[in-house]
This record gives structure tokens, C-alpha cells and sequence, in this order.
């Protein structure tokens, strides 16, 4: 009986630790593939660079409505844990 206890404490504190480290963790990689305008696939060809980082649409139209409001889609980006690329540093 004792070592199904020990079974089962390894399996719940596995667990936690697990959901404490949460998808961010798990993904070290940029992973934008929606645009944060219309929610359709990026087009990596349309971008733009917000605050050192390169944010990716599906259409040149998105660029503006971002623009009008790029606060409210960042911080929407950041809710659903998505990573962005750094924008490319300018070149002296």
C-alpha cells in the first residue's frame, strides 16, 4: 500500500509542477501563426515591428487597424501566451 501513496504524490506533485510552469514553458520558440486582427494564418511577408517585436498579419489592412489600437492587441497576444520574434535591430 505504501508504495501506491509514494505512486500517487510522485504523480500529483508531477502534476502541479507541470501546470505551474504552463504553456510558455513549453514553447521557447516564436509561435505566431493567426493574425491578432482577424484571427486568419499570417502571411509572413506583412508585418510590422512594435516595440522590438515583429508582429505578423494575414492582409496589409490588419497593419492599420493594429496601428489604431496596437496596445489592445498586444496585450491580447500576451493573454494568450503567444511568443513574438524580435524585430531585426537597425543597422548603423
Amino acid at each position: 500500500m505504501r508504495q501506491w501513496k509514494r505512486f500517487l504524490v510522485v504523480l500529483v506533485l508531477s502534476a502541479a509542477f507541470i501546470f505551474a510552469l504552463g504553456p510558455a514553458a513549453a514553447a521557447k520558440e516564436p509561435n505566431q501563426v493567426k493574425c491578432p486582427v482577424l484571427g486568419s494564418p499570417v502571411n509572413k511577408k506583412i508585418y510590422t515591428d512594435y516595440q522590438g517585436k515583429r508582429i505578423y498579419f494575414c492582409c496589409p489592412p490588419c497593419i492599420g487597424e493594429f496601428k489604431k489600437n496596437p496596445d489592445k492587441f498586444m496585450k491580447q497576444i500576451e493573454k494568450e501566451g503567444i511568443l513574438l520574434e524580435d524585430a531585426p535591430k537597425p543597422q548603423k
